[in-house]
């Protein structure tokens, strides 16, 4: 057994048994047994199974956002909205089942047609940061596709994972077409890469983790679907409503703790209102509410545990991920003291762009702003980073916003806004953000291969 606890506390939610390799195992033999019938299964059918799975998920929003409070630090406005993310994904792809088209392409000498076939067993190892919506992102599209699945939760976060599956049974999936499978991500997430049944990996989490699952992977051509880390650019033009920039910063950095690989971890300012920008971000950054994620007018939570804590705490404050230098602290909001791991919304003015604040991923409540002097060189610095996941461009010179949208090497962009994900449109990183689309109609591409038959018409 080990045990959950609850970031904001360090108290004891509960403790989950691990699984071992031959409880994997069986899980999916039962994955790959209930397959046949489920992609069998009448087309409306599996839609009215998915659209009942998102009614109990919907009925259940309040106390699925209660288990992410407590196991996960989330506040519990972010958790209400990841419940129903996850029920509004399911309804999203409940349609798919009856519009998975395929074409009909003219030849000589007959008549050619393609399928879209399922995979098969779906594995898919979701991360701590944003457990609910996450999963929901790779089982709700691969389900609709006629694939069965299993799935891996973080460590440190399982336990809406399991209610999932258990609402799951409740809306009436047969048995072993979707299966959670707690654990260690040495034993369970390794076994499901490298079980020769499970035809594709969703795997979302660090790009070290999924460098290493991609090579694995590799052996048998396994299909796979990476989302992995970011290190997005927030990027400010003298041009833009620098109030509205300045408002809207820290949402885009501070939700969740900056536990957010979408997180606008990076602030560039045209160097003319750099200064206005900064002043304007002080009072908006000072003014966070940071405390318990069960009251409702708090706006940012703990980190998830003490390891990410000091990792954060070693990039601001000097530590082996800093190289041992600290930075300049601009301003910083507070944190509650005592019990939780908490760590207070931090504005740095780095030396350089070689400092390890601005180049790697914190993970935490910390933003990094530089200033830049023209549009090209705006443009050279949000693309000079590994990554490139997401990001964000405030402009009223639509012809600058379109400029700046197509020179930034990202899969994810706004234009006045720092939003980065609805699931009706696709998700997915450049670089070494990740492989593949999540979300929208791309995501079903994915989970289905497609099948060419030509039929001769002697």
């Amino acid at each position: 057994m080990y045990q959950v606890l609850d970031p904001a506390t360090e108290e004891v939610v509960t403790e989950v048994e691990p699984l071992d390799l031959g409880q994997v195992d069986a899980a999916v033999a039962r994955a790959v047994a209930a397959g046949p019938a489920w992609r069998a299964l009448a087309p409306a059918d599996r839609a009215r199974l998915l659209r009942r799975f998102a009614a109990v998920v919907d009925a259940h929003v309040d106390e699925l956002a209660e288990l992410e409070v407590r196991g996960a630090g989330h506040t519990v406005g972010n958790a209400r909205w990841e419940a129903g993310n996850v029920r509004d994904v399911l309804d999203y792809y409940a349609a798919a089942p009856e519009r998975l088209f395929g074409r009909q392409i003219p030849v000589a000498g007959g008549m050619d047609v393609t399928f879209r076939e399922p995979l098969g067993v779906v594995g898919i190892i979701v991360p701590w940061n944003f457990p609910m919506p996450i999963a929901g992102w790779g089982f709700a599209p691969a389900l609709a596709a006629g694939n069965t699945v299993v799935l891996k939760p973080a460590e440190l976060t399982p336990l809406t994972a399991l209610r999932l599956a258990e609402l799951g049974r409740e809306a009436g999936l047969p048995p072993g077409v979707f299966t959670v499978l707690p654990g260690k991500g040495s034993v369970v997430g390794e076994r499901l890469v490298t079980h020769e049944q499970v035809r594709k990996i969703v795997f979302t989490g660090s790009t070290e983790v999924g460098t290493h699952i991609l090579r694995q992977a590799a052996d048998q051509v396994k299909r796979v679907t990476l989302e992995l880390g970011g290190k997005s650019a927030n990027i400010v033009f003298a041009d833009a409503d620098v109030e509205r920039a300045a408002a809207n910063a820290p949402a885009g950095v501070f939700d969740n703790a900056g536990q957010d690989c979408c997180a606008r971890s990076r602030i560039l300012v045209e160097r003319t209102v750099y200064d206005r920008f900064l002043e304007l971000l002080e009072p908006a950054v000072t003014g966070l509410r940071v405390g318990s994620p069960a009251k409702p007018d708090v706006d940012m939570g703990p980190l998830i545990s003490a390891g990410q804590r000091d990792r954060v705490r070693g990039f601001v404050e000097g530590g082996a991920d800093a190289g041992g230098a600290p930075v300049d602290v601009a301003f910083r909001g507070s944190a509650p003291a005592g019990p939780g791991f908490w760590y207070p919304p931090t504005v740095v003015l780095p030396r350089s762009t070689a400092d390890p604040v601005w180049r790697e991923e914190v993970f935490g409540p910390v933003v990094a702003v530089l200033p830049f002097d023209d549009e090209a060189e705006a443009v050279a610095l949000a693309n000079d980073t590994e990554y490139g996941l997401s990001g964000s461009i405030w402009t009223r010179d639509l012809g600058r916003a379109l400029r700046v949208a197509r020179g930034v090497e990202s899969g994810n962009l706004s234009v006045n806004s720092n939003a980065s994900v609805r699931y009706s449109t696709p998700f997915g990183g450049f670089k070494r953000s990740g492989l593949g689309r999540e979300l929208g109609p791309d995501a079903l591409d994915a989970f289905t291969e497609v099948k060419n038959v030509f039929f001769a018409d002697d």
